[in-house]
């Protein structure tokens, strides 16, 4: 039996938690966010996709995105289908102090957390079988394709596109996702729904920041400087985001909102994540400043607009995706990652358009794909549910169950 670095190994068993944690603190951020008789309609969404995901993950998802290379790139192929050859002596190839099947369910938890980002933007609305298709559907076509085009030396990765831990493969797919799903289902009967327990957003918050030290300063893959780089951006740009949303936030409404605190340091998160490994502190403080400023705007923009995209994925996860990747192409250099390259301000004017070109892309790519691909699910089952269940709420009239019990009868 090959003997695996201990301590590299043990890291990268406990990035995989951190990131695992990151879908319950998901649900508990969207939970408390939705309205009180949708709780449990949007947790269930998170909940599930760890099911679905690793089921799918284990027949075919690791395959695709990270064994061969096949239609030019845009895909793997189905050699590994079945965890096919890998073993308790299988290296990963991109690192071979950790087992390979450790690599496996690292990046098994990015792909259950990306469908699940999108949920947010339809809550109570959608029913909840067209979701589980769209959950199967949506990572096999859009997934799948993305993580193998820039993280298993596909396409994008060979033409010089670099992502440390999902700008484009997680966010900006996610995020236009959310968009072309609004736009399908349309508005909410009741757009008026406030938050059913900020502290419950606040604990979500809590798991997701937690979660997201595993999910940027993992995404090294070993235990190294860029590790740590990685780990101190993440922290340093969420704070900074959460402080500049607060401040806009106080300044234009008089006063100072924890949800804005929290939704500030999310964006700051997701806007950070492309670049966290390539980039110095420095840039990462301006990167987190530019995130609370950018997508506070794009709310604002996503509300005059009349998108009723509910808990503001798009705003937050697409445009701050977006965000991240084009500083990424401004931001990066090499003297903090040789595996990267220099950004628009160290003279890599071509890494800069490669960014910005990939991005743009795959926020296209997933929003049409969605769109249509929600047109499609219609026409086997319902996507947006009746009147009066959205009226009634998904939790009693889909579930069965509700978040609180109502007393004694």
């Amino acid at each position: 039996m090959i003997a695996f670095d201990a301590g590299t190994t043990g890291f990268m068993l406990l990035a995989t938690s951190l990131v695992m944690l990151m879908t319950p603190g998901l649900a508990f951020f969207y939970g408390g966010l939705a309205g009180k008789r949708n709780i449990l309609g949007i947790m269930i969404q998170s909940f599930v996709s760890m099911g679905i995901t690793t089921v799918m993950w284990y027949i075919c998802g690791y395959s695709l995105c990270f064994s061969g290379n096949e239609l030019g790139g845009l895909v793997g192929d189905l050699h590994k289908a079945f965890m096919n050859g890998v073993n308790l002596n299988s290296a990963f190839s991109g690192n071979p102090k950790i087992p390979e099947f450790v690599f496996f369910a690292y990046q098994m938890m990015f792909a259950i957390i990306t469908p699940a980002l999108i949920t947010g933007a339809f809550i109570n609305r959608v029913s909840f079988k067209s979701y589980l298709i769209f959950l199967v559907v949506w990572q096999l076509f859009v997934y799948y394709p993305f993580a193998h085009m820039v993280w298993g030396n596909g396409l994008l990765y060979q033409w010089g596109v670099r992502d440390f831990a999902g700008g484009i493969v997680v966010h900006a797919t996610a995020g236009f996702a959310a968009l072309a799903s609004v736009i399908y289902v349309g508005k909410r009967k009741d757009t008026v729904s406030p938050p059913n327990s900020i502290p419950l957003i606040a604990i979500g918050t809590g798991l997701l920041w937690f979660g997201w030290y595993g999910f940027n300063a993992g995404s090294e893959l070993d235990v190294d400087a860029i590790t740590a780089q990685a780990f101190i951006n993440t922290d340093v740009a969420a704070s900074f985001a959460a402080v500049t949303w607060l401040i806009i936030e106080w300044t234009l409404i008089k006063k100072p909102k924890l949800v804005g605190l929290l939704t500030g340091a999310v964006a700051g998160l997701a806007t950070i994540t492309p670049a966290a490994g390539y980039v110095s502190l420095n840039s990462a403080v301006i990167i987190g400043i530019t995130s609370g400023v950018v997508c506070y705007l794009a709310v604002h923009f996503k509300n005059k607009r009349g998108w009723d995209d509910a808990l503001d994925v798009w705003g937050v996860h697409g445009v701050g995706g977006c965000l991240g990747t084009i500083l990424l192409g401004v931001f990066a250099v090499k003297t903090v990652n040789a595996t990267g390259d220099n950004g628009l301000l160290f003279g890599g004017t071509t890494f800069f358009i490669h960014e910005a070109v990939a991005v743009i892309a795959a926020c296209i790519y997933a929003f049409v794909f969605t769109y249509f691909m929600l047109y499609i699910i219609n026409f086997f089952t319902k996507v947006k549910v009746g009147e009066a269940t959205e009226t009634m709420g998904l939790d009693d009239a889909i579930h069965g169950e509700h978040a609180y019990d109502t007393g004694v009868f």
